[in-house]
């Protein structure tokens, strides 16, 4: 567990309460050797092999002059250019869930709660290389994981954007600030604030580490979609008109009709608990591109620990345990301990063994699903 009044060298020595009531959200923040001797997650080749799978997501995105071009991926390796050409740019999204070094990289930054954390991405880039200047709606922080990188970046009043380029950049561009940096300098940008990375210098990796932020319409999309399918197994009543008149306006939508839909919509949403269960069974809710490996002959080992999947989200609020999509009523004990396998990813065998017989058959169902694994020790965290 963190403690958020402890200094990190992370945060340039601010606390992780000092960093969020401070910068969150409100001002960039450079912090140089934030991860002072910071090795790469990933080799080169192993980054440019992880591109030419189709459950991983990436992007080649190259500059010639004032054009560019996007691919998306896979990537086979010929598609990628020499690496002595500049002005290109591999990026490959949610390293996190293929890579236990990225995994482990973005647990560094658990002091945001989970449910905002969205993934880390890494960029390898040629001299030059770059996305150009853009704007993230979004808070991000910009690792540098080997060779180097300019950041320039500024408020942006206006963000207008080019038409005539395949990505997200920005017409106009006006930085007020210039920072380089080295391996293991770290920048952090509120959302809304334009930026652009240039590569300087060949093998540059960048690790961005961002956040889920959804609209309200996107939010209002998927909790109605969820709490629809959540309605329960029994009857629905069904529109019924029996005292509907014969109508000389069949264009015109009946009163009874907008009735009974506005009284299904607040019915869905006035059940207890169906908002806060369909949000917690969203967010944890895995990407599209995650599967897990199932194996049932794994059981649950006497004496042993348990960690979570790299690619398993997990939360709780008051009543609920949620993990992959699903929801649980969790109370007591066995509640606490859940809790505590979401926020450390982790429980020693002690605490495994405190679980009741239903949980601890709960937990077998999710290690069969390849959700969670023995721990590599018995009394520790894993």
């Amino acid at each position: 567990m963190i403690d958020v009044e402890q200094p990190l060298s992370l945060l340039g020595g601010l606390t992780p309460a000092r960093f969020m009531r401070g910068h969150w959200h409100k001002t960039p923040l450079l912090v140089r050797q934030a991860a002072p001797a910071i090795e790469p997650p990933v080799s080169r080749a192993e980054l440019f092999a992880l591109a030419t799978r189709d459950d991983v997501e990436s992007r080649l995105v190259v500059r010639d002059g004032r054009q560019w071009s996007m691919r998306p991926g896979p990537l086979p390796r010929r598609a990628l250019p020499p690496l002595s050409k500049p002005n290109w740019t591999l990026l490959v999204q949610g390293l996190d869930l293929h890579v236990d070094a990225a995994h482990a990289l973005l647990s560094r930054f658990c002091f945001v709660p989970a449910a905002r954390l969205d993934d880390l991405m890494l960029s390898y880039a040629g001299d030059g290389g770059g996305v150009g200047p853009h704007i993230d709606s979004y808070d991000v922080f910009l690792l540098q994981i080997s060779g180097r990188r300019r950041w320039r970046y500024g408020r942006c009043a206006r963000p207008l954007l080019r038409n005539d380029v395949p990505l997200k950049m920005l017409r106009r561009f006006e930085p007020t600030e210039s920072h380089l940096l080295d391996p293991g300098d770290m920048l952090y940008l509120p959302p809304g604030w334009a930026h652009e990375g240039t590569a300087v210098g060949a093998d540059c990796m960048t690790a961005s580490i961002g956040f889920r932020a959804p609209t309200q319409a996107e939010l209002a999309r998927v909790l109605l979609e969820r709490l629809a399918d959540n309605g329960g197994d029994g009857p629905s009543a069904r529109y019924r008109d029996a005292a509907q008149a014969a109508t000389a306006r069949p264009g015109a939508v009946p009163a009874a009709l907008r009735h009974f839909a506005q009284h299904a919509l607040a019915r869905a949403i006035a059940e207890p608990g169906a908002v806060d269960r369909a949000l917690g069974e969203w967010l944890t809710e895995p990407k599209p591109q995650v599967w897990f490996d199932a194996d049932r002959s794994v059981a649950l080992r006497a004496g042993a620990g348990l960690v979570l999947d790299r690619r398993t989200r997990m939360a709780y609020d008051e009543q609920q345990i949620f993990i992959n999509g699903e929801s649980f009523r969790a109370a007591g004990r066995d509640a606490t301990l859940m809790q505590r396998l979401a926020d450390a990813r982790a429980l020693t065998a002690p605490e495994v063994r405190a679980f009741g017989a239903g949980t601890r058959g709960l937990i077998a169902e999710w290690m069969s699903a390849g959700w969670l694994h023995t721990a590599k020790g018995d009394d520790h965290h894993a």
